[in-house]
């Protein structure tokens, strides 16, 4: 199986059919989708400026998008590699058990829904490298009352996300399902409430 350099090279080559390096940019979400595939893959089409069905894409675009991602992936990788030095550290001096942060981390390891977009629709509009950098800097802070990549208020807890935790705190605004360890327990009690009234 192709790895995500491999296949960004095919979405450069001039020499691949123009519906090999669409298939290979789609491909790269299968190693890399922050937003989880399908609202990734909606974010990279809107802002490169091309259909998420368009068969025939400016190839241009294609690499616009795959630039946007490759921007995002470097900037994720850079942290899990911070991430796993701190935890070696933590480890020599003692401290096996993870924390949340550590527990979330998990469950996104090699970047697949670090910001899940339960909604392929509904996510950010900010280029994706700049998401993860205010996700980042929210885990590496005290927890607030607001989402760290909107700074949006209105959350909302939901049940049956289609990953894993399945239930959590939506942002409204860009609907990022909110990382609970970046939440106080005002904010998470707060989105647990504000789901009770929407359901009402």
């Amino acid at each position: 199986m192709a790895g995500f350099r491999s296949l960004a090279r095919q979405v450069r080559d001039p020499r691949c059919d123009l519906a090999l390096r669409r298939y290979s940019l789609r491909k790269c979400l299968e190693k890399f989708a922050p937003y989880g595939h399908r609202a990734t893959w909606d974010h990279l089409c809107s802002r490169a400026g091309f259909g998420p069905e368009d068969r025939s894409p400016d190839p241009a675009r294609l690499v616009a998008a795959l630039e946007e991602l490759e921007e995002a992936r470097s900037v994720w990788l850079d942290y899990e590699a911070e991430f796993t030095k701190r935890r070696r550290k933590e480890k020599q001096e003692g401290l096996r058990r993870p924390g949340s942060v550590d527990d979330w981390h998990r469950l996104t390891w090699g970047g697949f829904g670090i910001a899940w977009c339960d909604d392929p629709s509904v996510h950010p509009h900010e280029p994706l490298a700049e998401v993860l950098r205010r996700l980042i800097a929210a885990l590496e802070r005290q927890p607030g009352s607001t989402c760290p990549v909107c700074a949006g208020d209105h959350l909302v807890w939901r049940y049956d996300l289609a990953r894993e935790p399945s239930s959590g705190p939506v942002c409204v605004d860009c609907g990022i399902v909110v990382p609970r360890p970046v939440l106080t327990p005002g904010a998470l009690a707060e989105a647990r409430r504000a789901r009770l009234l929407v359901s009402a």
